[in-house]
């Protein structure tokens, strides 16, 4: 079902062996050079001649050298900024420093004053680089950064841990980032998508080399047809599942009601709401909805799947709601603040493991270190390694949210969603992909093809939201239900 592998360091590392054990062989750093080049070449301004090129000390340096020879070769003139020491560069960087100063090129310490370049292109540091830059390197950061002129860098931008995506004190804000032998993790979540600019894959000739184990995969949008089998002409809707909402305690009944709504756009048979408030017995906006008490829901039998926790609050009621939820046996959604009650009970956690029904947490970074007793910017310093933490310890199904969300899986799986949006930084959105997971649950999907289709949907309905001139900023939850719902037909029937 996934096509587009993604990896962490360690994964590209095991290529690149992989690859140097072949006889003989393949010459890595001239392939990756010379594509570096090309692509300077053409995404460069109309008419532009002057190039800076930033080399590192490492091997990022050494495909510096070979794009700045190439570009040098075709008559662009090339400045060098060389940051490291020409005795201490490994054999192949070596020889790509060597080359250039045999084609005349020379090197300089620093940017010169008197060199009006036009594109940069950053081979500073690349995916080995595990610390935040230091002065020096810091501010040649800072020289690309402001100057408002398109840069493309090599592999990763300098300052970015290519695993989390994570900026190290400062990093290259790319135009385009050129990146080797596979995409990396850290391109595409946190911080990586807005560092990389334009992302450009190449593999250098050796594709057919094996994939190492434990790699991740981009979630595209092959998940959405494949979650749910085609309906048939002689339909009814016991066939589609009955979703249960539990949740909008007072003050957050819009919570719940948007679950619901979601879960019913996005095909669920049937969706029945248990308030928490003395809420109104019909929601006139949607009044498919059904309105029922919460322990007649949570009674009730023959469940497609519940959503229990949009708008949920904490008290009492909320706790002993969410006891009994956790206990059905059928699909469960857990959200908001089911999850921050669930992170302050050992009781319900344990329970949780010991489920044999699907389990999906939806948690954003603040709740999943509440579940996993870290403060959030340790969530965030390793998305990845979070979500796995959480899919392992909970005996579940993650989507740890935010740009470059993390789908993770008991079995240690994990993929990143790449849809979405700024304009979903908005209250309510949660809700709403919570009652799209339902509903896919409740007719038949499986938990990993639910949550992948489920995330990507709600992104993608968001997304072509913008495309068509509404948000980013203003964008509401409520809007990108329609959406999705439009989307998951469009690509559903293709």
């Amino acid at each position: 079902m996934h096509t587009v592998p993604v990896y962490l360091t360690e994964h590209i590392r095991s290529i690149e062996q992989s690859a140097f054990n072949l006889e003989p062989p393949p010459p890595l750093m001239e392939r990756a050079g010379r594509a570096s080049a090309e692509l300077v070449q053409q995404v460069a301004p109309e008419k532009a001649r002057r190039i800076l090129v930033l080399a590192g000390p490492g091997n990022n340096g050494g495909d510096a050298f070979v794009a700045a020879r190439y570009l040098k070769q075709w008559w662009y003139d090339v400045r060098v900024v060389f940051t490291g020491d020409a005795a201490k560069l490994r054999t192949d960087a070596k020889a790509a420093y060597d080359a250039w100063h045999t084609l005349g090129g020379g090197v300089s310490a620093a940017i010169p004053v008197d060199f009006d370049w036009q594109i940069g292109l950053d081979g500073l540091f690349g995916i080995g680089l595990q610390r935040a830059l230091d002065e020096r390197h810091e501010a040649l950061v800072h020289a690309l950064n402001e100057s408002a002129k398109p840069v493309v860098s090599i592999d990763v931008p300098s300052g970015l841990d290519a695993d989390t995506g994570r900026v190290m004190r400062v990093a290259v804000r790319a135009s385009h980032t050129i990146t080797f032998l596979g995409l990396k993790a850290g391109l595409h979540t946190l911080d990586g998508p807005d560092q990389a600019g334009e992302i450009h894959l190449e593999a250098l000739g050796i594709e057919d080399q094996p994939l190492p184990d434990g790699h991740g995969y981009l979630v595209g949008d092959e998940v959405i047809a494949a979650a749910l089998h085609r309906r048939a002409l002689n339909s009814h809707k016991g066939r589609f599942g009955d979703v249960v909402i539990i949740g909008g305690a007072s003050g957050m009944v819009g919570a719940a009601l948007l679950a619901g709504r979601a879960a019913l756009k996005l095909g669920a048979g049937r969706v029945l709401v248990g308030l928490l408030s003395e809420g109104a017995a019909v929601d006139f906006a949607q009044p498919e909805l059904m309105m029922r008490s919460t322990e007649e829901l949570l009674a009730r039998k023959n469940i497609g799947a519940a959503v229990i926790g949009p708008g949920l609050g904490q008290s009492d009621a909320a706790l002993h709601a969410l006891s009994k939820g956790v206990r059905i046996n059928a699909p469960i959604v857990l959200d908001a603040d089911a999850l921050n009650i669930i992170a302050t009970s050992k009781a319900l956690k344990t329970t949780l493991q010991q489920r044999t029904a699907p389990t999906l947490l939806t948690p954003h970074p603040a709740e999943a270190g509440r579940l996993l007793r870290l403060e959030t910017a340790a969530v965030q310093e390793d998305r990845i390694a979070s979500a796995l933490d959480l899919a392992n310890e909970f005996n579940a199904t993650v989507v740890l949210k935010g740009y470059g969300s993390i789908c993770a899986f008991p079995e240690g799986t994990w993929c990143i969603n790449t849809t979405g949006n700024p304009g979903m930084a908005s209250a309510g959105m949660g809700d709403v992909l919570s009652g799209i997971l339902g509903a896919l649950l409740a007719q038949g999907a499986a938990a990993h093809s639910a949550l992948l289709a489920g995330v990507h949907v709600h992104g993608l309905g968001a997304d072509e939201l913008v495309t068509n001139g509404v948000g980013p900023i203003g964008l509401t939850a409520s809007e990108t239900i329609d959406a999705a719902r439009n989307t998951w037909n469009r690509l559903a029937s293709d």
